[in-house]
C-alpha cells in the first residue's frame, strides 16, 4: 500500500505541475483582514482595572468578578488599602509565572485578612458575555471578556436546575491566579501572574483576571536562582498597585480591547483556528489593546 501510495504521489506530483502554476496564476490571495473600526473595541471599566506599577513597568490586570467575585473583592480591598506597593516578586520561574502579594518576601506571609473559598469554576448563564471560538467535544472555548476560558456546551444550560453550565478559567499568558497551600481554601493575598501557558493549573487555581497590557513586563520580573523558583537577591518589585477607578480621571490610563462580540475578532479568531489546525488552542488568541491617557509615573 505504502508504495502504491508513494508512487501515486510522484505521478500526481508531475502530471499536476502545470496546473498548480495556473491555478497560481489565475487565483488571488485571501485579502488582508481589516483593521478595526471604532465600534470594534471595548473599554474595559475603570473598576476593573488593576494598574500594577512595578520597577519593570506597568502592568494593567483587567478583573474577572463573573469568574471568580470573592478574589476580585480581596484583590479590590488589598488594593485599596494599598496593601500591595512595595511587595517583591518572591518566586519567578521562566516558562511558567511570576508570583508576588507576600508581605514577608518569602512565600510564607499573607494578609490580616481571613483565607478565601476557591472558586476553581463558576456558572455560566445565558446573560454572561460569552464569546466561541471552538467546539472541541463536550466542550467550548472562548472568551468571557479578556479571559480564556473553557465551559459546558450552551446547549446544556437547558437540562440544568439554575439554567447555567460549569465554566473555568484557561491558564494562557496573561491570566492571573491566585496561589494557595495544599488546602483548597487557602488562598488570601498572594497571586501569580503567567508567563507562558500551564494548563495543568486549570480548575486547581482561582482565575480572576487577564493582563491586558504589560505582558512582556511580566514576562521581563527577574527569574528565580533559588529552590523552585525563589528570587534570592535583589528581587524585582511592585512600586504602586491602584484599581483605576480611586484615580482621578487625569490620572487613569484608559484601556481599550479588541470587542470579542464584533465581527473583527471573528476574522482574526478564524485566522488564527485556519493557521494552527489541529495544534489551536485558546491561548493561541492575542486580543489586541490599545491604551491612552495617563502614562506610569517614574519609578
Amino acid at each position: 500500500m505504502t508504495m502504491r501510495l508513494a508512487a501515486l504521489a510522484i505521478g500526481l506530483v508531475l502530471a499536476g505541475a502545470p496546473v498548480a502554476r495556473a491555478q497560481e496564476a489565475v487565483t488571488p490571495p485571501p485579502p488582508a483582514p481589516a483593521a478595526p473600526g471604532a465600534a470594534d473595541w471595548r473599554t474595559v471599566p475603570a473598576d476593573n482595572l488593576m494598574i500594577i506599577d512595578t520597577n519593570r513597568g506597568r502592568i494593567l490586570v483587567e478583573l474577572a468578578p463573573e469568574a471568580a467575585p470573592l478574589h476580585v473583592e480581596r484583590m479590590r480591598l488589598l488594593t485599596r488599602r494599598a496593601f500591595f506597593d512595595g511587595i517583591t516578586f518572591h518566586r519567578v520561574i521562566d516558562g511558567f509565572m511570576a508570583q508576588t502579594g507576600d508581605p514577608l518576601g518569602n512565600g510564607e506571609g499573607q494578609s490580616p485578612y481571613p483565607d478565601i473559598k476557591a472558586e476553581f469554576t463558576f456558572r455560566r448563564g445565558p446573560e454572561a458575555p460569552f464569546t466561541p471560538v471552538a467546539s472541541p467535544a463536550g466542550a467550548m472555548l472562548g472568551f468571557l471578556h479578556s479571559l480564556p476560558i473553557q465551559t459546558q456546551p450552551t446547549s446544556l444550560m437547558a437540562t440544568t436546575a439554575d439554567g447555567k453550565v460549569h465554566a473555568w478559567g484557561a491558564y494562557c499568558p496573561g491570566v492571573a491566579g491566585m496561589a494557595r497551600d495544599d488546602a483548597i481554601d487557602s488562598a488570601n493575598s498572594q497571586f501569580f501572574l503567567m508567563r507562558q501557558p500551564y494548563p495543568a493549573l486549570d480548575k486547581r487555581y482561582s482565575v480572576w483576571g487577564t493582563v491586558v497590557s504589560g505582558l512582556d513586563v511580566v514576562r521581563a520580573i527577574k527569574v528565580g536562582d533559588g529552590d523552585n523558583g525563589a528570587v534570592t537577591a535583589d528581587p524585582d518589585r511592585m512600586i504602586r498597585v491602584r484599581i483605576a477607578s480611586d484615580l482621578p480621571v487625569a490620572d487613569r490610563p484608559v484601556v481599550q480591547v479588541l470587542d470579542t462580540a464584533s465581527a473583527a475578532f471573528r476574522t482574526l479568531a478564524d485566522g488564527v483556528r485556519t493557521a494552527r489546525g489541529a495544534d489551536f488552542s485558546i491561548c493561541d488568541i492575542v486580543l489586541p489593546v490599545q491604551v491612552s491617557g495617563a502614562a506610569a509615573p517614574a519609578v
